[in-house]
């Protein structure tokens, strides 16, 4: 598995999934952009667990 299969919203550091008028709703904190679970952008930055994980199975963090 390469690091690209973490490569998503929902794995990093500034994806934020907050409950609005009831419905969920997703944002990027750092672009503070609405964005989905399974977006990916250039500026990724995983959570700490994620970057375990990556080392845990020899991934490499790009």
């Amino acid at each position: 598995m390469d690091s690209k299969t973490y490569r998503v919203c929902a794995t990093c550091i500034h994806f934020q999934a907050v409950r609005l008028e009831g419905k969920m709703s997703y944002l990027c904190s750092r672009l503070n952009y609405e964005t989905k679970p399974s977006y990916s952008f250039q500026c990724w930055d995983p959570k700490k667990h994620v970057s375990r994980l990556m080392e845990k199975r020899g991934d490499v963090n790009e």
